[in-house]
Order: C-alpha cells, then structure tokens, then sequence
C-alpha cells in the first residue's frame, strides 16, 4: 500500500472501560470523586505555600510546584474520561487526542525530574543539614524548578510531533482511556516506525536513570538516620521516607511495567488498570504522603481555612 492510498484518520474512539451503564456510573462517582480529592487536597497546598510566609523556603516550594503539576496531570485525562462515561459516543479528534498524549507524557515526565529534586533536598536537608541553606538557596531552587518544567516538556516534543505525522488507516478504536503510545502504534500503518523505537527508548532512559538517583539519594537519607542516636528521632525519620518510598515504588513500578518491560503479552484490561493507578492513584496520594502529614503544613492549613472563614464571616 502506497502514501496516495494510505487513509487518514479524523478522529478516534476511546473505549475505556466497556460496561453495563450501572457500572459506568460507578466508574464515574469513583473517579470524579478521587479528582476532586485530588484537586482540593493540592489547592490547599498550594494555597497554604502561597499565603504562610514561613513557607516561602525550597522545600514548600517545591511542593507547591508538586502539588501544581499533579493538578494539570490529572486533568489533562480524567474529565475526558469522566465524560465518555456518560456519553454513547467516546470520540476524540485527532488533534485532541495529540494535544493529550503530549501533555500527559510531559507532565509525567515532568514528575519523575520534580521527585528528584525532591530525593535532593531530602538528602541535603539530613545528610548535608549545616551547608543545606548555603547549597539550597531560593536561586537553586527557581533554577531546578524551571528546568524539570523545561525538560519535561521538550523532552518528546519531537518524537510525538513525528509519531502524529505517521499514516493512520483502518479502524480507529483505542481500547483504552486516553491516548497512549501502543494503541496509537498499533494503529499506525507503518509496520516498523523508527520513532517508535526512539520513544521507547527515551522512555527507558528516563525512567531508569531518574529511578536511581531517587534511590540513591534515600538510601544516603536512609544511612544518615541509622546514625541518630534519638530513637524518636530515627522513627520520624523512617516514617517519612518510607511514605515517600511507597509513593514512589507505586508510581515507578506502574510506570515500569507499561513503558519498561514488554507490555505485549498484557490484556488491554491490565493496561488500563495500570495506567488509572499512576495517572489517578498516585496524585491523589501525594498530597497527603509529602504535605499534610507536615506539622508546618497542618498549621498553615489550619490559619489559612481560620482567615477564610473570618473573610467569610465577616
């Protein structure tokens, strides 16, 4: 089959999670109800950063930047999702659905460099706590932030500019809840794109090589606190980091297993529930893991909904 006789496709449909309509209203109270969890609980943070000056250091503002991009990583996939719930017709453009592969690759690349910086200032603040304020200064910090953001959304600008310039023929029907990288490859009529193979491998190399580091840098963490003669002190420590861990091993380890291993021999059903774990799970974790277990966030959550509700009064 030559280019000439290549069909296009206009649009695609995006089966999601086929069912009775009982079960897609489940669905739905579920995953609506875990987005407004998600929405609320890193508004809060973020709010709480924006407004308490005593949090105006590194560590909050990387949170609030955290907590910032776990807002636009949900979002640039559930409400989609949460609508083809409700609708017969589960359509999506075709630039529709590369705006969202872009945005959701970014965003989660984006993440895996923000859990770094955070791995960093984790390490510097109890393995390095005399030069931490010399080495983490407000500069740094802009710096380091600006950076994931950049990176993160440069990083498969072209590879999926190219992936969207492939010739798509035959059906158009992605079993699955967004557009993701194998279903929109297993559509293409290119029986072996090179692109394909360059995605998957940057996919691997920054997976792998931000995985390491974090590990790296809390294993330091966890050496440095094996060391405090304080038991209290020891248990708070641990309590953290192994909170941190399992946020990270869960999102890492889903991310791994769809974009890592071969996936081939998965059911399109474990994809998904793959996916819906790192893309809806894990953000609706992390604000409670990383912020409101804080003594120092509590507090400023606590004078700022008090200053609101004085506003309100009043």
């Amino acid at each position: 089959m030559n280019k000439s006789e290549r069909a296009t496709v206009a649009h695609f449909i995006l089966l999601g999670f086929p069912g009775p309509w009982k079960m897609q209203i489940t669905l739905f109270s579920v995953i609506f109800l875990v987005y407004m969890l998600t929405l609320t609980g890193n508004l809060a943070i973020i709010c709480a950063v924006w407004w308490d000056h005593r949090l105006h250091t590194p560590m909050y503002i990387l949170l609030a930047n955290f907590s910032f991009l776990e807002i636009w990583y949900v979002t640039c996939t559930v409400p989609n999702m949460l609508v083809n719930f409700l609708w017969e017709t589960k359509t999506i453009s075709f630039s529709g659905c590369f705006t969202q592969f872009y945005f959701f690759f970014s965003l989660g690349t984006t993440e895996c460099f923000f859990l770094c910086i955070m791995a960093y200032d984790r390490y510097l603040a109890i393995c390095r706590p005399l030069h931490y304020p010399s080495i983490m200064t407000g500069q740094l910090c802009s710096i380091l932030v600006s950076l994931c953001w950049l990176i993160g959304f440069l990083a498969y600008s072209i590879p999926i500019f190219f992936i969207s310039q492939l010739p798509f023929c035959g059906a158009n029907i992605i079993d699955h809840f967004l557009c993701d990288v194998e279903p929109l490859m297993a559509l293409s009529c290119d029986p072996t794109p090179i692109v394909g193979h360059v995605f998957h491998s940057m996919s691997c190399f920054i997976i792998i090589l931000t995985i390491l580091y974090i590990l790296g840098s809390y294993t330091l963490v966890l050496r440095a606190v094996l060391q405090v003669p304080s038991s209290a002190g020891r248990q708070k420590a641990f309590s953290t980091c192994g909170s941190h861990l399992v946020v990270v091993s869960l999102f890492y380890g889903t991310i791994m297993v769809m974009y890592v291993n071969p996936t081939s021999d998965n059911s399109f059903a474990i994809h998904k529930i793959i996916t819906l774990i790192y893309s809806v799970g894990t953000p609706v974790l992390n604000p409670f893991i990383y912020s409101l277990r804080n003594k120092d966030m509590k507090c400023a959550l606590h004078h700022v909904i008090c200053g609101m509700r004085i506003i309100h009064s009043s």
